[in-house]
């Protein structure tokens, strides 16, 4: 059981890597015709860009079913897949997109990081020109922006204005 949970947490940290090439490479790439939809305003639920949120599912969903009887790596790996699947859908399409009305601002430096990371990729609405293809991780430089919003939010909320 403890092997197996470390399969899945290995499973969810590599999906990070895999999330960040195939939305270097493949999404912004061969198949851009489809992550297009994305990177463009509208006012619809659903957008072409999901199909990818389907692909992951089945590559989950194959993982539990050849699996054997006794639960072996395969299924802990497909454990890691879909919980690589739910962050994505709470922290990219509730918290950053606001795709559920759930979550108001924060004062987390983390979270701040990860939303203006995510704002300077949508900067570009081109196949080319985007940065911060990831997901869960963030470079340094979003981490310390962040920070320094959040202190100066913090300064003028205790400032007295005559």
């Amino acid at each position: 059981m403890l092997m197996g949970i470390g399969i899945m947490m290995t499973t969810f940290v590599a999906m990070e890597g895999v999330a960040w090439a195939m939305h270097k490479y493949v999404l912004h790439g061969f198949l851009w015709f489809l992550h297009k939809s994305h990177h463009t305003r509208h006012n619809h639920i659903f957008e072409w860009n999901d199909l990818f949120f389907a692909y992951y599912g089945a590559l989950a969903m194959l993982f539990f079913y050849f699996s054997s009887n006794a639960i072996d790596y395969k299924f802990w790996i497909g454990a890691g897949i879909t919980l690589y699947g739910v962050a994505y859908f709470v922290i990219h399409d509730v918290f950053i997109h606001r795709r559920i009305k759930f979550f108001g601002k924060t004062s987390n430096v983390y979270l701040r990081a990860l939303n203006m990371a995510h704002k300077v990729h949508h900067k570009s609405g081109h196949k080319y020109g985007s940065e911060a293809f990831g997901m869960l991780w963030v470079n340094r430089k979003y981490f310390k922006a962040a920070f320094h919003t959040l202190k100066k939010q913090q300064a003028n909320r205790g400032a007295i204005h005559y």
